[in-house]
């Protein structure tokens, strides 16, 4: 089986750009906005909204179908990014943020209640990799059919939960942040509170439900390709010995 490395670096780029449009860009664009044209920290912050919720608008007319967790993303982002600007206060821009993932965290929640993890669909390209024969062992354990499926499901539904945590946590540092800390050191420290949840989200639900799935879909792919090769033959090719008469 041939592994595609250039698939398996741009997916991998796909599902962290998210991240970097969010954090950064922001966070960029409200120093620029506030100490390179002089806006308010109002206007900075509204101004430094509007990528994110453009980029997710984007992703959701890219793919052409419904993506449950990019639609409840945009949906929080425009809402809140509109209330902010009927308030017209700085820290209310600064507590949106803890709302999208409070929001977020609980729709991941719910969707796990309601056997259907919102977090599958980040997930799945990493396990898979373009691969048509992962894909396949990927349906296998989803649908039931092999003997591991019940695990591998119990795995997807645990690395949801682990993100709704995780999310929920971030959610309360941020909300207290944004009335206890000063505006202008909130604005960078949002990110990192972000980028800490992140890399415990991925730390623990890389432990509880993506490390034994990508096992899981390696040895499904692994006892496929072997039952579709069969066992090696160990006898000699037969040939016919033509006799002269």
């Amino acid at each position: 089986m041939t592994t595609n490395t250039g698939s398996r670096g741009q997916s991998t780029l796909q599902n962290f750009a998210p991240l970097i449009v969010d954090v950064a860009v922001p966070l960029a664009s409200y120093y620029l906005f506030k100490d390179g044209f002089g806006m308010s920290t109002f206007a900075a912050l509204a101004w430094s909204s509007v990528v994110p919720a453009l980029r997710t608008g984007w992703s959701v007319l890219k793919e052409r179908r419904t993506n449950a967790l990019a639609g409840l993303i945009l949906v929080v982002n425009v809402v809140s990014l509109l209330l902010s600007f009927v308030s017209g206060d700085p820290r209310l821009m600064l507590a949106k943020d803890s709302g999208v993932s409070s929001t977020v965290a609980i729709g991941i929640l719910v969707s796990v209640v309601l056997g259907r993890p919102m977090m599958t669909a980040g997930l799945k390209p990493f396990l898979v990799k373009g691969d048509a024969v992962r894909e396949a062992a990927w349906e296998r354990l989803t649908s039931g059919a092999s003997a591991a499926s019940a695990d591998f499901r119990r795995r997807e539904r645990a690395f949801s939960v682990v993100w709704g945590v995780v999310l929920l946590a971030e959610c309360v540092v941020r909300a207290v942040g944004a009335y206890t800390v000063p505006v202008d050191t909130m604005v960078w420290l949002g990110g990192v509170v972000l980028a800490v949840a992140v890399l415990i989200g991925i730390v623990v639900g890389g432990a509880l439900g993506a490390g034994p799935m990508e096992a899981m879909v390696s040895h499904e792919t692994k006892r496929s390709e072997s039952a579709s090769t069969g066992p090696a033959s160990t006898e000699p090719a037969s040939t016919e010995v033509a006799v002269a008469a």
